[in-house]
């Protein structure tokens, strides 16, 4: 006990010393960010107060313009540029160069951004809100849940750990290179490029920006066509940050405009992440093979909510609506596909059926609704033929959802699995072990055991999928590295005092009994028998010996 006495109150000193530091509060300065344009509807001048129609069966492309409008109510926002292919060289460039400069920022400096960020967005969520909400027609609470706590469940963990993941990484040095250190560094990689959805533009901006910042890279982001309003908004608040920490103009660019923009950028950038659908991300795929640069593709997905017989009925009923109509469904890992087990099926049903009936949809910022609206018009027809199509397929409609009763946890399995998609996965069970086992066989990129959407909140975890789903991961460890150039090297342990030697027999010219010795030094570094290893380093110093004599007869002669 006298000994570990000191060590238990050395251990309780520096929990009380942490706790106390907690309370200190940080230093962080505040932001001013002019948003009188996007909320105040009393200073929108003539041109821009009306109702906006927009157009069938053309592009925008040839207008040079970006058209925004509200999807709730149909009002006019205004318009942005569709920037030209050189003007987006010109961004690009100027990205590149401001890079250079923020490449050399401390840790400390890129943590400073991002509590400012931190503080901005807290202090001011419903603006933000207001925002998502006016350009996309999603609810306030929708937009909370999907904006605002998922960036700063991002900021939280990159101020934690995100140092730590991108210092160098010490590995295994193996058995022939004992002599040496062995490491993977992570450097930027340069500029990033990110094309990103309509359905949620603060973090959909956002979640790109903060790991590419992070980890020494410039970003430009192209946004939405369909929330370029909200877009521009948003990259003014990371303009203030980024100049209140001294970082470089145009470290970030965000830029509007239609698939010509996109394929500009594409072709410009050091890597390209892409937020859409898999038609448009075989594009990208195409064009990014021109260069040769790695690409992260997030394509959606049809996940699958599979609800077994031994769960509380009206506890997953409230998840299950949920999952399905967060942000009116427009959600990249939504419950799209509903398994439910025969002998609970009538009573989830009915019970799903109850919630969905007192759900009230309306334009969100004018009254108390639970869903708003779909952002783009096209999809109203899109979503009838899918309903449509599910029923001639033998989907029930029960107050506006379609569900699929199972016998088989096997069966299950297998309707999961028979999709083309393979993002997500929500599982429920009374056993969590059986959940988990479910879970398990089901051929996707995330997976939550007896909750939804629950991995996107863990930050420390990688986010994608597979099949048409798209590949590689943004958040996590694996998100951030993926930003970096990853080098490993290798140098001196003891320099200078133990160098790397090439053995004399395999100098040039090499040796008549080269050979030998490498089939020896093989034995000797990896035989599977301890004397056999014995034996054939015994024979490999032999060998440097007898070189070493007819080496040392041979300058005396």
């Amino acid at each position: 006990m006298a000994f570990w006495w000191p060590i238990i109150v050395l251990t309780f000193a520096y929990a009380i010393c942490r706790f106390l530091l907690m309370l200190i509060p940080l230093n962080v300065p505040s932001i001013d960010v002019d948003a009188s344009d996007v909320l105040d509807d009393a200073s929108r001048t003539q041109e821009n107060s009306f109702i906006y129609i927009p157009p069938r069966g053309r592009t925008q492309q040839a207008d040079r313009k970006v058209q925004c409008y509200e999807p709730a109510t149909m009002k006019y926002l205004g318009y942005f540029p569709a920037l030209t292919p050189a003007e987006v060289e010109e961004r690009v460039e100027q990205a590149r160069k401001a890079q250079k400069i923020w490449a050399k920022s401390s840790f400390k400096q890129r943590r400073r951004f991002l509590r400012i960020l931190l503080k901005y967005i807290i202090e001011h969520q419903k603006l933000i809100c207001e925002v998502s909400s006016r350009d996309t027609g999603k609810t306030m609470v929708d937009a909370s849940l999907g904006e605002i706590m998922t960036t700063c469940e991002k900021i939280t963990w990159l101020l934690s750990e995100g140092e730590r993941w991108l210092k160098p990484e010490y590995r295994s040095r193996g058995r022939s290179m004992l002599h040496k250190i062995s490491k993977v560094e992570f450097h930027p990689l340069g500029v990033i490029g990110a094309i990103v959805s309509w359905n949620y533009p603060f973090h959909n901006i956002f979640n790109p920006m903060l790991a590419a910042i992070f980890s020494g890279n410039s970003v430009v982001i192209k946004v939405s066509e369909h929330a370029s309003w909200s877009g521009c908004f948003y990259f003014r608040i990371i303009q203030a940050a980024l100049a209140a920490v001294g970082a470089p103009e145009n470290l970030v660019e965000v830029i509007t405009g239609f698939a010509e923009t996109g394929e500009a950028l594409v072709s410009s950038v050091d890597k390209i992440i892409f937020v859409g659908s898999p038609g448009v991300g075989k594009m990208i795929m195409r064009n990014a093979a021109e260069t040769l640069i790695p690409v992260t593709l997030e394509l959606g997905g049809k996940d699958a909510f599979i609800v077994c017989e031994d769960v509380d009925i009206p506890h997953v009923a409230q998840i299950a609506v949920r999952a399905a109509l967060q942000s009116s469904g427009q959600n990249c890992a939504g419950a799209e596909r509903f398994y439910i087990h025969k002998d609970i099926y009538t009573s989830f049903v009915n019970q799903v059926a109850k919630i969905v009936k007192s759900v009230s949809a309306g334009p969100p910022l004018a009254g108390r609704y639970d869903m708003g609206a779909i952002c783009l018009q096209e999809h109203s027809d899109k979503l009838q033929n899918l309903v449509d199509d599910a029923v001639d397929k033998g989907a029930e409609i029960i107050a506006r959802g379609s569900f699929g009763h199972l016998d088989e946890d096997e069966e299950v399995v297998k309707l999961a699995n028979d999709s083309r998609y393979g993002l997500g996965c929500a599982v429920f069970s009374g056993s969590q072990w059986r959940a988990k086992e479910i879970a398990s066989q089901i051929h996707c990129g995330v997976a939550a055991v007896n909750d939804f959407a629950s991995t996107y909140m863990c930050q420390s975890l990688p986010f994608g999928g597979v099949k048409d789903s798209g590949f590689g991961r943004f958040a996590g460890v694996e998100g951030l590295r993926a930003c970096c150039l990853v080098k490993s090297v290798v140098e001196d342990r003891w320099w200078p005092y133990i160098k790397t030697k090439i053995p004399k027999p395999i100098q040039y010219p090499v040796a008549e009994n080269g050979f030998e010795f490498q089939e020896s030094l093989v034995e000797a570094l990896y035989g599977l028998n301890i004397w056999d290893r014995l034996r054939a380093l015994v024979n490999v110093l032999k060998i440097i010996s007898d070189q070493n004599s007819v080496a040392g007869r041979m300058k005396n002669d």
